[in-house]
């Protein structure tokens, strides 16, 4: 039995407990700092403000009361471009407990659930943990480039899952 949980929808501080579990990691492996934070922050509220829940997920992972993990998918363009998959991080508290796989999980069988024919995301080179997650769920490297928008040098990567609609 896991101990933690998975909880589905905004909870009082779960906006800044996900920025700050992405200000924190990336900066100590990566050196990322106040324009990535803010970032985070900043589009993950407009997320959250205009969040639908037909359309839209935002999932965290709590342990002990704290919000350790996060998942977000993006339906607003799904139509035309995919459902976008955002913000997914886990804290060192939650690494190797399964709660990783479970969020990814959750937040692909809503996209199933949805109908939704694609999903993107955005990652970089180097996220080996992660990348290897997105591969075990059917994603696809479709586009690199380098780019700074983070403010350090990373090859960005787009990787896109085709889903299966049945019916």
């Amino acid at each position: 039995m896991p101990d933690y949980t998975i909880a589905e929808g905004y909870l009082p501080g779960s906006l800044g407990a996900v920025a700050s579990l992405h200000g924190s990691y990336y900066h100590e492996h990566w050196g990322f700092g106040l324009c990535f934070e803010a970032k985070v922050a900043s589009e993950l509220a407009s997320f959250l403000e205009r969040y639908d829940h037909d359309r839209d997920g935002f999932w965290t992972a709590s342990m002990n009361g704290r919000v350790q993990g996060a998942i977000t998918i993006d339906g607003s363009r799904a139509e035309t471009e995919g459902a976008h998959l955002r913000w997914f991080i886990v804290s060192d508290a939650l690494r190797g407990k399964g709660a990783g796989t479970q969020l990814m999980h959750t937040a692909m069988d809503f996209c199933r659930d949805r109908g939704y024919a694609k999903v993107h995301l955005w990652t970089f080179d180097g996220l080996d943990v992660a990348r290897n997650l997105y591969e075990r769920e059917g994603f696809k490297l479709v586009q690199e480039h380098a780019g700074d928008q983070w403010g350090v040098l990373v090859n960005e990567q787009k990787m896109e899952c085709d889903l299966v609609v049945i019916g």
